[in-house]
């Protein structure tokens, strides 16, 4: 692991980049969690959606109240899906016209494992190379037909959208999006600070 000087962990904060986490009720805790854990500590500013402020439950264990509804959401750079019971907000109209709605001030997306369905499901995912978590790949691949999804692929950065596989790959997408907006260096901060030693740089495949 590269060691990096602890004096220039200032640097993570010189912007603070808005990311927006839309959560729902049986929303993986690891999916959401890892990415949560990662962008805060590299100085994002994290806030959690959902349909409504109503507290929501994360596998059945782990209760959750929103920051805002759809309601009032304010807009982020970011916008941020991640999985569990993802149909809940996919097969949502009302939860989906709203993503799309924000779509022209919204910089890039980010999902992790069936997450990504939700983003199939407003149309931003059509031809493009995407993943999900293993075991949804030929599924996602019928959801969004024109879209490529790939296999063995811990995250795929197709520019504007980064998609990741199951549960932990959440965790390298996110260190992967922090390296893209903030450096490498950046990056291995946040991985260090986490004790990741899992982390490998330029693991998943970008879309050039």
């Amino acid at each position: 692991m590269i060691l990096v000087d602890k004096n220039k962990k200032d640097s993570l904060n010189e912007k603070k980049t808005s990311i927006c986490f839309y959560l729902y009720d049986g929303v993986e805790v690891l999916d959401f969690a890892g990415p949560m854990e990662v962008f805060s500590y590299a100085g994002f500013k994290v806030f959690t959606v959902s349909k409504t402020k109503a507290p929501l439950l994360s596998q059945g264990i782990l209760k959750i109240i929103p920051d805002y509804s759809i309601a009032d959401a304010p807009q982020a750079d970011i916008f941020a899906v991640f999985g569990g019971n993802d149909e809940v907000a996919a097969d949502d109209p009302e939860v989906i016209s709203w993503i799309k709605s924000r779509d022209k001030t919204t910089s890039s997306y980010f999902s992790v494992c069936t997450g990504a369905f939700i983003l199939g499901k407003a149309g931003l995912l059509d031809q493009l190379q995407v993943t999900t978590f293993h075991r949804s790949i030929e599924n996602l691949q019928r959801a969004v037909p024109s879209a490529k999804v790939l296999k063995n692929t811990r995250y795929v950065d197709a520019g504007r959208i980064i998609t990741t596989a199951g549960i932990s790959a959440g965790i390298d997408g996110a260190l992967h999006l922090v390296a893209k907006l903030k450096g490498k260096e950046a990056a291995m901060i946040v991985a260090q600070h986490m004790e990741y030693d899992k982390y490998v740089p330029e693991q998943g495949l970008v879309v050039r």
